[in-house]
C-alpha cells in the first residue's frame, strides 16, 4: 500500500510539472508537450496534479478534451484506486451450491 501512495504522489507531482512546463513553453514559443502525453500522465494516476495545474498556471483551461475530461479522469483515477484496494475475492464468483 505505501508503494501505491508513493506512486500517486510520484505521478501527480510529474503531471502537474508537465502541464507548467508546457505553460511556460507555450509562452515563449517553444517546442511543447503533446496533448496526448499530457492525458496520459493524467491517466496513469496524475489527474489531480493536472488539474491543480491547470488551475494555478491557467493552462488549458478553454480546451473542452481538458475541461471535460480531467474531471473524467479524476473520476476513473480514484474508482481504479477504491476498487485496486480491494482483496481480490471481492471480484470473483462463488460457484459452490
Amino acid at each position: 500500500m505505501k508503494y501505491l501512495i508513493f506512486y500517486i504522489i510520484i505521478i501527480n507531482v510529474i503531471t502537474f510539472m508537465m502541464f507548467a512546463i508546457d505553460k511556460k513553453r507555450a509562452r515563449k514559443k517553444q517546442w511543447r508537450i503533446p496533448e496526448a502525453w499530457l492525458l496520459l500522465s493524467s491517466l496513469l494516476g496524475g489527474s489531480l496534479g493536472g488539474i491543480i495545474s491547470m488551475k494555478i498556471v491557467n493552462h488549458k483551461t478553454k480546451k473542452p478534451k481538458f475541461l471535460i475530461g480531467m474531471p473524467i479522469l479524476l473520476i476513473i483515477n480514484m474508482l481504479v484506486l477504491y476498487y485496486g484496494r480491494l482483496p481480490y475475492h471481492y471480484f470473483t464468483i462463488n460457484y459452490s451450491i
